[in-house]
Parts: C-alpha cells; structure tokens; sequence
C-alpha cells in the first residue's frame, strides 16, 4: 500500500491560483508519539499539548501561514457556518467561510468528509466538516448558498476538493442513519447484513446541485480507514487516534 511522505496533500484543482493556499494534512512529518504519531493536529486528544502546538505550526508553515492566522471551531456535527472576520476560535460550527486575505480556514477530521471550496470571481473561501450528520443536514449545500447571499458566489466559479474520509467500502451504518441518506448515496451488503454510505458521493452531489462543474471539483482517492499509515481514523484505531485537518486560506497580495 502506497505511503505518503508529505505533511499536507496540496489538491490540483487549486494549482492555477497563486492567490489561495490549501491542502490536507497527512500524519507524517509531526512530532508527536504513539498513538497520535506523528501529525497530530487536535487539541481535544489526550497528546502532549506542546507537541501539537508544534504540530500545528508545522502543518501551517507548510501552507504558508502561521498558526496566529488559522480560524477554526470546535465542531459538533450540524449545519452550521460561521462567516470568518478575523483569525480565533469558535464553538459550535461544521463549516467556515471568508473573503478576508491572511486567514487559514481549518476543519478536523478523522474519517468524516472535508470539503474546501474556492471562489475566485468574488475571492472567497470555504472549509467545511461533513460527517453523515452534517452530510445529512445538507451543510454543503448550506455553505455555498450562505457565500453566494454573503460573497455573490455562483456555483460555475467555483473550484472545490473532497478531502480523504472514509469510503463507501468502509462505512457500515445501521438503518437508523442509512435511512437518512438517499438510495443514491447507500448499499446494503447482504452477506454482511449491513448498509453501506458514500459520503464522497453524497457530498459531491451536493457541489454539483449548485452548480459547480464536475470538470472543477476533485475528490480524493484516499480512504482514512483503510490507510490509516497516512491518515488518522477513529473507526480503525477504536476512538484514541490523532485529528487531521484540511484547510483552505486567501494569501496576502
């Protein structure tokens, strides 16, 4: 299985603008120990504070900002956006938006979906966190309406990449949460006995209902379960893993 080397993967749908930095971290390149080994970038673990202080200007440096410059919130899996005016923490919010240059906006995950979204007519940015609550409760397509209402975004100018999560392969649900999703976007596994969700697939569709192209959203390849060498993930290592991030930010012009 392939191994990943770098600290962050840089998305190529974002390559042909200069003006934006983004990228998902891996868990290579940090400081920290078993279990968080080594990127760990959450606070709410039980890791050495120091370590992913570190980690987290590691992770930052190599998107070319500082860890002064990131907004992030504690997340809790619903549907709602918070509009960023400065750098600092929140509570309460699945996703992040803004037109403020010198600003990193992060989400954490560690199995759930990440979705950073750029809008380069109006030079706004978003990061959003979409586990199956969030997917449900549409905070994707929640976002981008909140950007066009705040930005004037449309769905034709946007760039958008779907971060590494746990793939459909991977993701066993009870019919109390595959009753949530569409048939479009779940299996069901007889010989397993079990339904099985797309949460790339789910969120995507999203993207594409307001209008982006296909030709402009790239989803990772990559599922956190069953590469967990490369990336943190709560189903694989039993709930005592690291956090990752993917964030998105306006460089300073």
């Amino acid at each position: 299985m392939m191994v990943l080397n770098s600290v962050v993967i840089r998305p190529a749908v974002f390559d042909r603008f200069k003006d934006i930095s983004a990228g998902q971290s891996t868990r290579h390149g940090g400081v920290s120990k078993p279990p968080y080994d080594t990127m760990n970038l959450g606070k709410s673990t039980d890791d050495n504070p120091a370590d992913v202080a570190e980690n987290r200007r590691r992770y930052c440096a190599a998107l070319g900002f500082t860890p002064e410059q990131m907004a992030w919130s504690k997340q809790v899996h619903t549907d709602q956006i918070r509009i960023v005016e400065a750098p600092g923490g929140s509570e309460g919010y699945d996703a992040l938006i803004t037109n403020v240059p010198g600003v990193l906006l992060v989400v954490s995950v560690a199995d759930c979906a990440s979705i950073l979204v750029y809008d380069p007519v109006n030079r706004a940015v978003a990061a959003i966190h979409a586990g199956w609550k969030g997917t449900t409760a549409q905070i994707v397509a929640k976002t981008l309406a909140l950007m066009a209402d705040t930005y004037g975004t449309r769905g034709a100018d946007c760039y958008a990449y779907l971060g590494a999560c746990i793939d459909e392969c991977s993701f066993e649900v009870g019919p109390e949460v595959a009753e949530q999703f569409a048939d479009t976007f779940k299996r069901w596994d007889p010989d397993r006995s079990k339904f099985f969700v797309d949460l790339k697939k789910a969120n995507a569709a999203q993207l594409l209902d307001f209008g982006v192209p296909q030709s402009h959203i790239e989803i990772s390849p990559y599922c956190t379960l069953l590469s967990p060498q490369d990336f943190f993930s709560h189903r694989h290592s039993g709930g005592i893993t690291g956090r990752g991030m993917s964030g998105i930010g306006l460089k300073i012009t």
